[in-house]
């Protein structure tokens, strides 16, 4: 091939006698070209962005012991009963040994996070990037930011021994119906979710059995996953006895696991 001045062109002729694929050297050693998406603003980069989040929390979290995740609003104030009784929760969780892993927020995450720090036992809050700021709470010892909920979710998950739940949002039953979900697929077991403030929960509790149940959507055993109770001293002793004795919660939770084998074609 010759351009316009009649050279030869070598770089079109080894074009050319290409197939037309690049190789994987080729495509690192190649400069940037202006008219394509960059490189940190593609699928690929964000994989290995999601990755380092992962190995960033495992590495964070790697020894953090036996600990218990504390779920609720944003929106609860201090002074609010429900806040107080996080606090309470956290407090008494924290004396029995248990480091409080929150998601670092306002609200009952504050509450589990001060909670923690009364007892003198460390306080982790898992903070995630939202479109508008979030500051951690002042409670927090050990802290990671996020840019995944669901990064988050399975560190709230993987170091925690169980899930204390609050009154809250969409980000509460979340938190809530994906716990549920794990447990009744066998993904977690010997694992606690405890709802507290049953006058606010009672609700969601009789829609399961009245439209979940009744429709067949559900076992009766799936009723059995989450545990109802306004003390704060009983969700520390639940939690504690999980973990004394494995087959008292392995038990429970073991009928609602046989009928989703059933579900899913499996005996």
């Amino acid at each position: 091939m010759s351009n316009e001045h009649g050279k030869v062109d070598n770089a079109n002729i080894n074009r050319a006698a290409r197939l037309g694929r690049a190789t994987e050297d080729e495509r690192l050693l190649a400069g940037p070209v202006l008219d394509e998406t960059p490189f940190h603003k593609t699928d690929t980069w964000r994989v290995m962005r999601i990755m380092g989040e992962f190995v960033e929390g495992f590495d964070a979290l790697a020894e953090l012991g036996t600990a218990v995740t504390i779920f609720g609003s944003a929106r609860a104030k201090p002074g609010d009963v429900q806040y107080e009784t996080a606090v309470t929760v956290g407090r008494l969780l924290g004396e029995a040994g248990f480091t409080i892993i929150t998601g670092g927020g306002p609200g009952i995450m504050e509450a589990g996070n001060k909670g923690a720090k009364l007892a003198g036992v460390q306080s982790v809050g898992l903070n995630v990037e939202l479109p508008f700021e979030q500051h951690l709470n002042p409670y927090v010892d050990l802290s990671i930011d996020f840019r995944y909920f669901f990064a988050r979710k399975v560190m709230l998950v993987k170091y925690a021994q169980a899930f204390v739940i609050f009154p809250g949002g969409f980000g509460t039953m979340d938190e809530l119906f994906e716990s549920l979900t794990l447990i009744q697929t066998g993904k977690v077991q010997n694992f606690p979710v405890i709802l507290f403030d049953t006058s606010y929960w009672g609700g969601l509790v009789d829609w399961l059995k009245n439209s979940m149940l009744a429709g067949g959507k559900i076992s009766p055993d799936d009723l059995n996953l989450p545990i109802l109770t306004d003390s704060p001293e009983e969700a520390r002793d639940i939690i504690v006895r999980s973990l004394q004795d494995r087959n008292w919660r392995l038990n429970q939770e073991e009928g609602a696991r046989f009928e989703a084998r059933k579900a899913y074609g499996r005996r």
